[in-house]
């Protein structure tokens, strides 16, 4: 019997077959060993052989084979009958169906009428996130302003700080946590995202290995998170200050002589001195009663850095998403390259990824000296735009308002905003008015429920796999490939077909007359020619003809093969003889292990226009006013913030019955004084309204969280009419986005508050009586 089955083969699937993948669910990318029966998965267990994680993975790894057999997962396409009803029908009567809804609003307004949606689950398929620049960039080159992505409602920060300081809006360094002696994390929870933007296998075992070497771990969050629980430490702060407490940890570094300029840093940092003064209006006396943290306890965190061999700060998506959420992940790079940590083993290093990407280049719009924000705004409010989004929020006016330029057809890939945009009410009700809605999903969901076409995509054991973002992220350098282990049912497209189908209807051809294959030459062949005119990629002044014509495969195998041997350790179209190409990844199901993290990487990373790591923009500085507004403001009695679960990826696990075992999970957390005080009791309803909405989640009262702060998690929220989500629907939860305020957004890149949000909580079981 082979070790693994070649799909498609009934011969080979017919009896056992081990299958090695990597899994595709959360940024820990962990190789798994995936045994079927047949076209049954009878189990799955971490790839002790994976060059990558060597046996480990998480919960969400498990359920693969739940995935691929959940019984609500669409296999046909759907169209929405004149009832409201969805029913299956053919591929050709779907194309049909997409152009007879699309081809109006196009022909009527133009592709200003349009607008994608992109979903987190994109990320995490390379058919899906290889292609989706052809939908976006063909519906912009034929007049579509703008899309939207759960971007501002994640990282959006940390693309707005990488593209200035670094140069790329995917370029950051990350800690060494195999070497550091000291880490402080703000706003992250890896013992439940796995990491984020910080890829590792078992990350929480890294982390406790710190400690273990006699360094020491400090978690900085409103919550006692498990991350916090592991640590050394945990200090509770007021949400929506880290910026104000960074802003304090700077200040008390200078005044006693802390600041550390090393060797390797010199002549590659501008504007350090610059952003130290800017530090001068924060002494930790000031900010210490807006933050909760006391002055002293900021001088021991200053002292701590200061005095640790190898110290490094971290902050993810809890420092995000709030109200200064720029300011807070700037000022981490800031007091890193303060630290002379930057660079440095031990410190902040960066990646050096295996496969290159178009993601490492800025896009052709973006054709001046460093970046540009603001080339447009938004047509109801006038805001500006931050790499070509506007907050997620903003899409629900754009559609339900009248006039020029008005929304009227949408596109939605893998995604559901319904449940995961701030005022997502009024995205609801929006989209059930528009003219046009074609969805690329697997699941009949909240927002899919308004498309007139649902054309789904293949399971993830369906289709191959080889991640193209969080390699950038890694803390070593490695590069796999899975294939399929199910051959799906003949004639199903794969979604980079789709979208490419999608993307030719948006040029003028009618969905069901595309030429896939010509698309997809048409694309591959823009991408490479534009490489090939650009000065900063591997290809800049080859040849664009001869360069397409090296690759091979097609759709994202293509692509993939492009990025490996344009890589460090590939092949360069065959300029490098004996350098990797995509079919000598292929000859390695448990992956190729190339490099280890290191420093002395800033002659290879920066790509800024002094090639120096540049603290200093008036795009982020012009924000720091506002900071200090902050300070005198009165504080808020009660604000919520949100979570994660290791067993929630957003909305879309939910619907695995595997997932959802257990206590109920969609409670919102309160310190028992909190609950003293407002008369909640444990396992009651309670209300909490914002300046959004109001709804009703049961109390979980908990000393992890902090007095003052209530905790609710976001991708909740089912249950709704219309959907067909047997499992999620009997666990629907609260959908935290109601109360989320759309107006609330990180200036200076345009990411939606969901931690610090002002509210009231008040007993629903009183209420009722």
């Amino acid at each position: 019997m082979p070790d693994r089955a070649e799909p498609g083969n009934p011969d080979l699937l017919a009896g056992p077959a081990d299958h090695p993948v990597t899994c595709p669910l959360c940024e820990a990318m962990c190789g798994l060993r995936v045994h079927t029966e047949g076209n049954t998965v009878t189990s799955i267990r971490g790839d002790r052989e994976d060059v990558w994680s060597r046996g480990h993975l998480c919960p969400k790894g498990t359920v693969l084979g739940h995935l691929h057999d959940d019984p609500d997962r669409l296999r046909e396409p759907m169209v929405k009958r004149a009832n409201g009803e969805h029913v299956p029908v053919s591929w050709d009567d779907a194309y049909e169906e997409a152009e007879r809804v699309l081809r109006p609003v196009l022909e009527r307004h133009g592709a200003r009428a349009l607008t994608v949606y992109v979903g987190n689950p994109a990320a995490h398929n390379v058919s899906l996130s290889s292609y989706i620049g052809g939908l976006i960039g063909m519906g912009q080159a034929a007049g579509m302003q703008t899309y939207y992505s759960p971007g501002t409602v994640d990282q959006w920060p940390l693309n707005v700080v990488g593209a200035l300081l670094f140069g790329g809006m995917w370029n950051a360094p990350i800690p060494d946590l195999d070497r550091t002696d000291h880490l402080v994390a703000l706003g992250a929870n890896p013992a439940a995202s796995q990491g984020s933007m910080l890829s590792a296998p078992d990350v929480m075992g890294k982390i406790r290995g710190i400690s273990r070497r006699g360094g020491r771990v400090v978690v900085i969050d409103p919550r006692r998170t498990r991350t916090a629980q592991g640590a050394d430490e945990w200090v509770p702060i007021r949400p929506g200050t880290d910026a104000l407490l960074l802003f304090a940890i700077l200040h008390t570094l200078a005044s006693n002589g802390w600041v550390k300029r090393p060797q390797h840093l010199q002549g590659r940092v501008t504007g350090l001195d610059d952003a130290i003064a800017m530090a001068a209006p924060f002494a930790p006396e000031r900010v210490a009663p807006v933050c909760g943290v006391s002055a002293d306890s900021i001088r021991r965190l200053a002292a701590g850095l200061a005095h640790a061999d190898s110290p490094v700060l971290y902050s993810r998506i809890g420092s995000c998403t709030q109200e200064f959420g720029s300011l807070a992940t700037w000022l981490v790079f800031v007091l890193n390259t303060a630290l002379g940590a930057i660079d440095r083993p031990g410190g902040a290093l960066f990646p050096k990824p295996a496969v290159w990407s178009p993601m490492f280049m800025k896009p052709p719009d973006q054709d001046a000296p460093g970046w540009q924000f603001g080339r447009y705004h938004s047509r109801v409010q006038g805001i500006p735009e931050v790499f070509g989004q506007f907050p997620v929020s903003v899409l629900a006016e754009e559609i339900d308002t009248p006039g020029d330029g008005q929304i009227r057809a949408f596109i939605s890939v893998a995604g559901n905003p319904v449940i995961s945009a701030p005022g997502s009410a009024r995205l609801d009700a929006a989209l059930g008015t528009i003219d046009a809605m074609v969805s690329v999903d697997n699941w009949l969901n909240e927002t899919t429920r308004h498309a007139h076409v649902i054309l789904p995509g293949l399971s993830p054991l369906e289709r191959f796999h080889a991640d193209d973002l969080y390699w950038n992220y890694a803390t070593a350098s490695c590069v796999k490939w899975s294939e399929p282990v199910f051959a799906p049912d003949s004639g199903r497209p794969a979604e980079w077909e789709i979208l490419l189908r999608l993307s030719g209807a948006v040029l003028g051809t009618p969905v069901p007359d595309v030429d896939v294959a010509a698309m997809d030459d048409l694309y591959v062949g823009g991408l490479v020619a534009t490489l090939c005119t650009s000065s900063d990629t591997p290809l800049a002044g080859r040849d664009a003809t001869a360069s397409f014509e090296a690759l091979r495969g097609v759709g994202p195998e293509r692509l993939v093969d492009l990025g490996i041997r344009l890589g460090p350790w590939g092949d360069d179209l065959g300029r490098r003889p004996g350098g990797l190409t995509l079919d000598d990844v292929r000859d390695h199901p448990n992956g190729l292990r190339l490099g280890e993290l290191e420093g002395d990487r800033l002659d290879e990373v920066l790509s800024t226009p002094s090639g120096t790591i540049e603290l200093v923009h008036p795009h982020l500085t012009a924000d720091i006013n506002r900071l200090e507004r902050r300070i005198d403001r009165e504080a808020d009695e009660l604000v919520l913030i949100s979570r994660r679960h290791l067993r929630s990826n957003n909305s879309w696990l939910h619907n695995v019955p595997a997932l959802m075992r257990g206590r109920d999970r969609c409670t919102v957390l309160v310190h028992p004084a909190d609950a003293a005080r407002l008369d909640l009791i444990d396992g009651a309803a309670a209300e909490i309204t914002t300046s959004a909405g109001s709804l009703t989640a049961p109390v979980e009262v908990s000393d992890e969280m902090m007095p003052g702060v209530v905790c609710l998690p976001h991708g909740w929220g089912h249950g709704v009419a219309g959907t067909r989500l047997a499992t999620a629907n009997t666990h629907p939860g609260s959908n935290s986005n109601l109360l989320n305020p759309p107006e609330l957004y990180d200036v200076p890149s345009n990411t939606q508050v969901v931690n610090g949000v002002p509210c009231r909580v008040t007993s629903a079981v009183s209420q009722d009586l």
